[in-house]
């Protein structure tokens, strides 16, 4: 299904959902995210084990559209204290051990990251694979109960994670940066503390935000350098009474670079 259009703005469909709960359209983001990486060079992506399809502690937030059937986008957030150490764990964890320190720290609280960032050709220059998503990956935190999030930033996208409220933690790698393996790709980690009050991000960044969180199902325009583009907001998490950050908290346990090796296919990048 191509890309449909109204009154000259694509209109997308951007949901929330856990994992767990929706294998089928999981599969569907590994595919969209595998064209992506293998366009940009990362090779034998298909082969990655795409453990998150299977952590209790992951949500995915899905841009597609209206009838489910094509998807254009999409970014995860891993809840620590889940199946498997957060992506950034296991993307730096061989080159800085303290990482973990700084993972656990934030986890006996509540934390998480936001990862896998992605969309197509199709949709690209509407926001979808920068501000959108990353404005609802902030929204949907506040259901989860965390209270921060990690990320590990391209250069490109380090502004615009500043902008939601993130910033750069200098006490791990190079002032907070990694050459991350074989890919030649600088990533700098990156915290946002302050999810409940967005103390941290810009106005506009903080008012849209508090915006999906008062009304998570709603059609709005937004506009991005002047293109528009009407996305249908579904992002109230099904189940979420199921759900119980205190037990994930409960089970977490401090990760080394012995649990795992780092793989490059797996690049989990904001």
């Amino acid at each position: 299904m191509a890309l449909i259009f109204k009154d000259g703005r694509p209109v997308v469909r951007l949901r929330a959902f856990r994992a767990i709960d929706d294998p089928r359209t999981c599969e569907r983001f590994i595919e969209g995210h595998a064209h992506v990486l293998t366009a940009i060079g990362v090779k034998k992506v298909t082969s990655s084990k795409n453990d998150w399809m299977y952590n209790p502690a992951a949500f995915v937030l899905i841009v597609e559209s209206l009838d489910g059937e094509k998807v254009y986008g999409g970014v995860r957030i891993h809840v620590a204290g889940g199946s498997e150490p957060l992506p950034i764990e296991q993307a730096t964890g061989s080159m800085d051990s303290d990482i973990y320190d700084l993972v656990y720290k934030y986890a006996r609280e509540g934390t998480g990251e936001g990862c896998g960032l992605w969309n197509s050709r199709e949709i690209a220059g509407y926001g979808i694979g920068s501000i959108f998503l990353t404005r609802a990956g902030a929204a949907i935190s506040t259901q989860l109960g965390i209270k921060s999030l990690f990320a590990l930033c391209a250069p490109y996208t380090v502004k615009l994670a500043e902008s939601v409220g993130y910033r750069i933690d200098t006490t791990v790698g190079n002032n907070g940066t990694f050459y991350y393996p074989k890919l030649d790709l600088l990533a700098t980690v990156m915290i946002m503390r302050n999810l409940d009050t967005l103390r941290e991000a810009d106005q506009e960044n903080k008012e849209a935000i508090s915006s999906l969180r008062e009304n998570s199902n709603i059609v709005r325009i937004e506009t991005l350098r002047n293109k528009e583009i009407e996305i249908h907001y579904q992002i109230d998490i099904p189940n979420i009474e199921q759900w119980n950050l205190s037990e994930i908290i409960n089970n977490l346990r401090y990760n080394t670079s012995e649990d795992h090796k780092p793989d490059v296919r797996n690049l989990n990048i904001l």
